[in-house]
């Protein structure tokens, strides 16, 4: 029987955590890829655009078009983070240049596109800033409900950042835009009560998602005589900047796999327990700058515009991105 594939478009600002994701997407039957746009984040949007093409090449799907959006947030100056991602975000790994030319479309243009080609169909999953969704908003008011749902990961809500004291990596580089799509998807859902909640996974649940020396090894086994080949060379490479950048600041020698997690979640939900909560965004310049907001008691009389990630079988998903990304070595081997 074939598995019943998830329609998904992955907004990406490859970095380490991101490539996983990419390859967990390429690896996984029940994924059907009918997207992937990039934008600045983790590197600048012409090295994250790269390393998609890059990643996406690796995983045999060098078919697929990578647009990129905006180089820049909304309204603020562009942050990134090569101390936790490398100088061009694939850490100690430099594939070669992808053979796919860069693309000539612009990423909030291909989201619009695809979820009016295929209303009430694809689920957009957002692995980095939130630039692109608001452009695209802002394009097609009506977008929460074309989507089938919008998946993101972003935001702490009852865990500190991981950037200030109160703000996560994503909300952070662009809070206007992070606003933006969360107050839409309010009057969406006040429009229409059927219009699907945004799942919002913060750090709450995916810095649970630990991906240790052991599990590395579990995968190169996985992978057998794939293990040296271009696809786990690339993994591999990557994750030891990694593990060098959470032993550094976090004190454990091994990576929180932020973003497959996300998008292991898109494919199935039971993976996680979420909560209902109207959430919104600080963008006030002040010490609560980029926090994500979360009415849990509903006190302010807001209506519940996104369902929170509390819990996550992280076992269950580490298992399946051993077993999915080293078949997939195994497979690129074969090809």
């Amino acid at each position: 029987m074939t598995a019943q594939r998830t329609p998904l478009i992955l907004d990406v600002d490859t970095g380490i955590d991101d490539a996983l994701a990419l390859l967990y997407a390429c690896a996984s039957p029940d994924a059907e890829l009918v997207a992937v746009t990039a934008l600045a984040g983790n590197a600048t949007a012409d090295n994250t655009e790269r390393n998609t093409r890059a990643v996406l090449e690796a995983a045999g799907r060098g078919d697929i078009d990578v647009a990129v959006g905006r180089p820049m947030p909304l309204l603020r100056a562009l942050e990134i983070t090569p101390e936790t991602h490398g100088p061009r975000g694939l850490g100690y790994s430099d594939p070669p240049e992808p053979r796919r030319p860069r693309s000539g479309a612009y990423a909030p243009q291909v989201i619009v596109d695809a979820a009016r080609a295929r209303p009430g169909e694809i689920t957009l999953v957002t692995l980095g800033p939130l630039t692109n969704l608001a452009v695209a908003i802002l394009m097609e008011p009506a977008l929460p409900r074309l989507l089938r749902r919008w998946i993101a990961m972003g935001g702490a809500f009852r865990v500190p950042g991981n950037t200030t004291p109160v703000a996560e990596w994503n909300i952070h580089c662009d809070p206007e835009a992070a606003r933006i799509a969360l107050r839409v998807w309010t009057t969406a859902i006040e429009a229409d009560p059927g219009v699907p909640r945004a799942l919002l996974m913060g750090l709450d649940v995916t810095e649970r998602a630990q991906l240790m020396p052991a599990h590395l090894d579990a995968l190169a086994a996985r992978a057998g005589d794939a293990a040296n080949g271009p696809l786990m060379t690339l993994t591999r490479d990557a994750l030891r900047f990694y593990f060098e950048f959470h032993a550094k600041y976090d004190g454990f020698y091994g990576a929180h796999v932020h973003d497959p997690l996300v998008v292991a979640a898109a494919l199935d939900p039971s993976l996680v327990r979420a909560e209902p909560a109207a959430v919104d965004v600080d963008a006030s310049g002040g010490p609560g700058d980029g926090q994500t907001i979360a009415d849990w008691r509903h006190v302010g009389g807001a209506i519940a515009n996104a369902d929170v990630a509390v819990e996550v079988d992280a076992a269950a998903f580490i298992e399946r991105l051993i077993e999915r990304v080293g078949a997939l070595a195994v497979a690129r081997a074969l090809a």
